[in-house]
């Protein structure tokens, strides 16, 4: 190898020559960002051409070159191994720079075009002295011939042409005219590369290895591609064109490189990560001596599976209404994790080992496996795996969809039966499990089990679940529920257990409607609701506790018959994970907190009398003597077991910050409710993902510690904000903040909690990551310290999210927050933020308007890419 400093015009001037980008190049992809650098650079230096200074040029990075299998000793041809982008751009720029001064000064758009950009005495595509891969070889071509429009095509190689063009208009201004020509030098004369030539007989792909380690960031597929390419001297053009460049156009660069994970996922490779995908081909590949044709029948099965892929990310593809059916489910369930065994199903199908019956049936296994763990509460963070197995330990000896129920129902797969789903149904806060569209999908799903002559579009209703029996119940409610207390429980217990069970819940397109009205006016709206589910709420006479059980009855019936159960006789799951789950959420406590076993009882969906015997009986649970009465006393009939340390409970736990009241009760505000503790060791959205990222070295132990320790960490703010709004406003207003998070997420939003020892706040925010323009925050509260909270809306941040940055909605956001009795806001700038005290939610009404406000805010927040 031979490595030296050179100048664009000497790279490329001369004879004629040609630059290859090879097919295994990823295509041209610099975006305005790298488009902006370069040319303040370009800029920079043609400004110290035309003062005469004689300053050092300005480095542009590397070109590794090695000669091309077509090379001629009179027409030398040059594999571009690194570098591709940088020459494409200097390319582009070049030929902005001649259609610029075309009309102008013909002459010298002519000596650029034959010194930079073409060989003026060679035809077809040795016309050109750059030829990029073929996607962007014919837009590329299209730009060297000639002019063409910016809006004639897109693609990067039209934005980056386009870029220069406007930038040489910018550069002519007559106010401040900066010479074109001097710009041509400062680009071919002025930026310095350091040009890597490789000898024929050297390794290219381990240059290329070599590079990435040192920097350069390829993707898996990237690196795949590019060795697979390499290996293809002879058929590479026929193999790219056939099967690549079409795989290519239908699947972005991150579907691409799944497909290629899966690949080896279904031809039996059941450890491999995603991040090991390169490594692992290359692995089989190297085992012996590959053909070329070993590696095009590679890329041909490639090319079949990604049809089928294609078809799980795009279910209306797919021809069969029940396959189509169960796809489009999973795919709103967001279960990528099953894509190996849905892969298996279509590919087996494609091969005629089973029919289109038999491949719904399995994916309703699939179906029934996703939605019975989660209405059970099964932890999710082995779900990869169990997934990622399927096609090397399906039984080879029954049917495929027999085979993969059987597979699903093994011991340690923790499929729930259907005394279990019944069981959770009854008693389980439903609203607490899993992610928000998932128990969206599991009431719509009951809905259609009712078989309604006019069925809801779902797609185009704007549904939100909605609790019959409100969060925060009035005193009608509680007054209702007395009548249906036993065994000394107070009303409020009773509510405690019951709010969040599925058969407390329903969909609704008017949940700020609904509210906390009493039951008498919300049958009158759920009277005209499209639903059955919702028809049949409002022909019960009242809505108690018995209600609620008997329609869970009926709900658990229907998901019975709807997600199909596990073989019996494969392996039961264990019955004592509710147990864990509880042992975990009191490990968790918090330093200063304490709950009940009412609580403790609500967010396992057991009973309190069960709780107690089981703490009672049950050696080494961490805090089990946190737990106390409704009221905050030790109960009468709290032990300490044998195994237990003992000692005096006061004492121990005002060592543990717990306070005491002068009647002698845990301080309330100290209190953990059944949510608070559901959000200490709530299922995590990226908890799947994290599963498959965790090194294999990691062991479960370790992994679900770390993963608890963070839930810990996150939700200490969250806890800290309450603490303080606890201590300096009123109940009433507690408990309208709560309801007012509760809607918000109900509309998809989430709640940021940032705090420190002086201060908490909790942000209203929309988006998916914490990014410019990719999250939003509509207000923030703010509990106060010696004095009451209050709600900030931030008119100047908003001022730069689209849509917001139009100032006639940011207007229509504040006249609609002013309907709220007590609110009078104006938009100062500069100036304070615009507040408001959070003891104005306390009214229904206010809260209901706030509410459909924040609906019309995340409306207009979620159009922005359409409008």
């Amino acid at each position: 190898m031979q490595a030296k400093e050179t100048l664009f015009a000497d790279l490329v001037q001369g004879r004629a020559q040609q630059f290859q980008v090879p097919l295994y190049q990823r295509t041209y992809s610099w975006t305005e960002k790298q488009l902006r650098q370069l040319w303040t650079d370009i800029l920079e230096q043609a400004e110290l051409l035309e003062s005469g200074e004689k300053a050092s040029t300005h480095f542009l990075g590397s070109v590794v070159l090695a000669p091309s299998p077509q090379n001629e000793a009179t027409f030398p041809r040059w594999l571009v191994v690194d570098g591709q982008q940088r020459l494409t751009t200097l390319s582009l720029a070049l030929a902005a720079i001649r259609d610029h001064i075309a009309d102008g000064e013909p002459d010298e758009a002519e000596r650029i075009d034959e010194e930079y950009l073409i060989n003026k005495r060679k035809n077809g595509s040795d016309r050109f002295r750059l030829l990029p891969t073929q996607a962007d070889r014919a837009q590329f071509a299209a730009y060297i011939r000639g002019p063409l429009s910016e809006q004639a095509s897109g693609g990067a190689v039209a934005a980056a042409y386009g870029f220069f063009r406007r930038k040489l208009v910018e550069a002519a201004d007559p106010a401040a005219p900066q010479d074109v020509l001097r710009i041509e030098e400062a680009i071919t004369s002025r930026l310095t590369l350091v040009a890597v030539t490789a000898e024929r007989a050297d390794n290219v792909h381990r240059i290329f290895e070599s590079l990435n380690n040192t920097g350069l960031k390829l993707s898996q597929a990237d690196l795949l591609r590019n060795y697979l390419f390499m290996r293809l001297p002879t058929r590479g053009e026929r193999i790219y064109e056939t099967y690549w460049l079409p795989l290519q156009d239908s699947l972005s660069n991150d579907e691409l490189e799944q497909l290629m994970w899966l690949q080896l996922v279904l031809d039996g490779d059941d450890r491999v990560r995603r991040q090991d995908l390169y490594a692992a081909q290359q692995q089989r590949f190297e085992r012996g001596e590959v053909s070329e044709a070993e590696i095009e029948a590679y890329i041909r099965e490639l090319y079949r599976r990604g049809a089928l892929f294609h078809r799980l990310l795009h279910p209306e593809e797919e021809a069969n209404k029940a396959v189509r059916a169960h796809l489009h489910r999973l795919d709103t369930w967001q279960a990528q994790v099953t894509h190996p065994a849905l892969m298996l199903l279509l590919d087996r199908r494609e091969r005629g080992e089973l029919d289109s019956t038999d491949t719904a049936r399995a994916m309703s296994y699939v179906e029934s496996f996703l939605v019975r763990r989660m209405m059970c509460r099964v932890p999710t963070n082995n779900l990869n795996r169990i997934f990622q197995a399927v096609p090397g330990q399906l039984p080879l000896d029954v049917a495929v969809a027999d085979g993969l129920h059987q597979l699903l129902s093994a011991e340690n797969r923790f499929w729930p039966d259907d005394d279990e789903l019944r069981e959770k149904v009854r008693a389980a806060p439903f609203y607490k499990f899993g992610r928000g569209h998932q128990r969206k999908m599991v009431l719509q799903r009951l809905e259609e089990s009712y078989e309604h002559p006019e069925p809801v579009d779902f797609a185009a209703a704007q549904l939100t679940i909605e609790h019959i029996m409100p969060q925060s119940p009035g005193d009608e409610w509680l007054r209702m529920l007395s009548e249906d207390v036993v065994d000394g429980e107070s009303a409020e217990d009773l509510h405690s257990g019951l709010q969040h069970t599925l058969g407390n819940l329903t969909l609704t397109a008017v949940n700020s409607e609904l509210s906390n009205h009493p039951f008498e006016r919300k049958q009158d709206l759920l009277q005209g609701s499209h639903l059955e589910m919702n028809r049949r709420i409002a022909a019960t006479e009242r809505w108690g506790a018995d209600e609620i059980r008997t329609r869970a009855n009926e709900l658990a019936d229907r998901a019975i018959a709807l997600w199909p159960a596990p073989l019996r006789g494969v392996g039961r799951a264990e019955r004592s994970r509710d147990w864990n789950l509880a042992h975990q959420v009191l490990a968790a406590l918090p330093h200063g907190t304490w709950t009940s076993y009412g609580d403790l009882a609500a967010f396992i969906g057991s009973g309190a009398q069960a709780v107690g015997n089981h703490l009672a009986n049950t050696p080494g649970v961490a805090n089990a003597y946190r737990v106390l009465t409704a009221e905050g006393k030790v109960s009468d009939g709290f032990r300490w077991t044998p195994q237990d340390v003992g000692g005096d409970v006061r004492a121990r736990l005002s060592a543990d910050g717990v306070r005491f009241t002068a009647n002698g009760a845990a301080d309330p505000a100290q209190r953990l409710s059944a949510d608070e503790l559901a959000s200490l060791v709530g299922e995590a959205d990226g908890e799947e993902d994290a599963a498959q990222r965790a090194p294999e070295s990691q062991g479960e132990e370790t992994r679900a510690d770390r993963f608890y320790a963070q839930l810990v960490a996150e939700n200490s703010d969250e806890r800290r904000f309450f603490r303080r709004l606890v201590a300096h406003d009123s109940p009433e207003t507690v408990d309208a903040v709560r309801a007012l998070f509760a809607h918000w997420e109900e509309l998809g939003g989430s709640i940021h909690w940032v705090g420190n020892d002086t201060m908490s706040s909790a942000f209203l925010t929309l988006g998916e990551t914490i990014a410019p323009g990719r999250l939003i925050a509509p207000m923030s509260l703010m509990p106060g310290a010696g004095w009451a909270g209050w709600a900030h809306v931030d008119f100047q941040i908003l001022a730069a999210h689209k849509p917001f940055t139009d100032h006639a909605l940011r207007t229509e956001f504040l006249r609609r927050l002013n309907e709220l009795e007590g609110v009078d806001l104006q938009e100062r700038k500069p100036g304070p933020d615009p507040r408001f005290q959070l003891s104005v939610l306390e009214k229904n009404r206010n809260r209901e308007l706030l509410v459909e406000t924040l609906t019309w805010f995340r409306d207009r927040w979620e159009s922005r890419g359409t409008d």
